[in-house]
């Protein structure tokens, strides 16, 4: 029998309100996995990629990921996840913004995003939505880092 990591969730989003909401609101949902939160895309591609308990080294992750950034873009973001060879490519990428030019949307999921979520602008919408992401990261399986070998 296999030992399941749990999944850690990486959230890249600059917005501290809408931080605390997402993150109550998975709470709320019964997700209980740890969450690890960046406002900025530097700091995060440094964890995702260097740190030793980052999911580059020590996955299984989901990435919930602004496009709207303070120092680059949230798709520049995803390219280089997606891009990368190693277990963080693998890594389900679920887009949460404010965006919802469709121009946008088809580039997220042909860079590789995996979910692709529009932040509803009215407070309860909002906490609604996180709720049933919630719900949805309770169920979807992530795949394990193999060893290299």
């Amino acid at each position: 029998m296999t030992d399941h990591k749990s999944v850690s969730i990486v959230m890249i989003e600059d917005d501290e309100g809408h931080a605390r909401l997402i993150e109550k609101n998975i709470r709320r949902a019964g997700i209980l996995n740890a969450i690890t939160h960046f406002t900025d895309g530097t700091t995060a591609l440094d964890y995702l990629f260097n740190s030793a308990d980052g999911p580059q080294r020590n996955g299984p992750a989901l990435v919930l990921l602004d496009l709207n950034l303070p120092d680059m873009s949230g798709t520049d973001i995803l390219a280089k996840i997606k891009s990368t060879d190693g277990p963080l490519r693998r890594t389900p990428v679920v887009v949460l913004t404010t965006t919802d030019d469709k121009v946008e949307i088809q580039r997220c999921y042909d860079l590789g995003c995996n979910v692709y979520i529009t932040k509803p602008v009215n407070y309860e919408s909002f906490a609604t939505a996180i709720r049933q992401l919630g719900l949805f990261l309770s169920v979807i399986q992530v795949p394990d880092i193999e060893p290299e070998g």
